[in-house]
């Protein structure tokens, strides 16, 4: 599936990343055996290469991250994703949480705002076997055209929960969104029982690069 050099070395950083992630409550063996298949030094550039299994997050240039692997997979635990449904990804970034919900069997449709990553990831993605759908533009606004969603989630903090992202729900769909200030959110999962009742849990706090765009935080430069 995936053919950039892949070696006994880099396989047993990977697998030792998984015993990382068990150690810290991932216990969902879909989403570790998506670890263990998505290679993730294939999104690092060379000078960072050494740190590709790190249980950290690392710049990607532009301002924004490539998330720290617990996060992915804490955010992709609570999605509950099931093969064959259809997934709206807010912050494409690196392309890697993209790579984990396909390698899962997910229709992922990814929304990026920033013209640099998401001509580069649209690149880069089909080079190592993750075929994914791809779209520039502001993704608080989500994408009406292409909803409702099975799954929604987002990888940027949000002041807020965007409603607009919650009307792209299905009922019994599941929006996954850290939401706070700029330093710091927390992690809710809202689930769409209603069109009028939406069930919220709270999880722990994590820090994620401002979600830009007319429901988010306004773009500063």
């Amino acid at each position: 599936m995936f053919k950039l050099e892949d070696s006994y070395l880099h396989k047993g950083k990977r697998r030792a990343l998984i015993q990382t992630l068990r150690s810290k409550g991932i216990h969902n063996e879909a989403i570790l055996e998506a670890f263990n298949n998505l290679p993730r030094h294939f999104f690092f550039d060379s000078a960072l290469l050494s740190h590709a299994y790190e249980d950290k997050a690392f710049p990607i240039g532009e301002g924004q991250t490539i998330s720290q692997p617990y996060t992915v997979a804490f955010q992709t635990e609570l999605l509950n994703i099931h093969p064959g449904e259809k997934v709206l990804e807010i912050g494409t970034g690196s392309g890697y949480q993209a790579g984990i919900l396909y390698c899962l069997g997910a229709n992922v449709h990814s929304i990026e705002y920033n013209k640099v990553l998401y001509e580069r990831t649209k690149k880069f993605l089909p080079k190592i076997g993750v075929k994914i759908k791809h779209y520039l533009g502001d993704g608080s606004l989500g994408l009406p055209n292409q909803a409702p969603f099975d799954k929604i989630i987002v990888t940027a903090g949000a002041p807020v929960v965007p409603k607009t992202l919650l009307l792209q729900l299905k009922l019994g769909g599941i929006l996954v969104i850290p939401v706070g200030d700029r330093r710091k959110q927390q992690m809710l999962k809202l689930t769409k029982q209603t069109n009028k009742q939406i069930m919220k849990e709270s999880f722990d706090n994590f820090s994620f690069v401002p979600l830009r765009g007319d429901e988010g935080w306004e773009y500063k430069t």
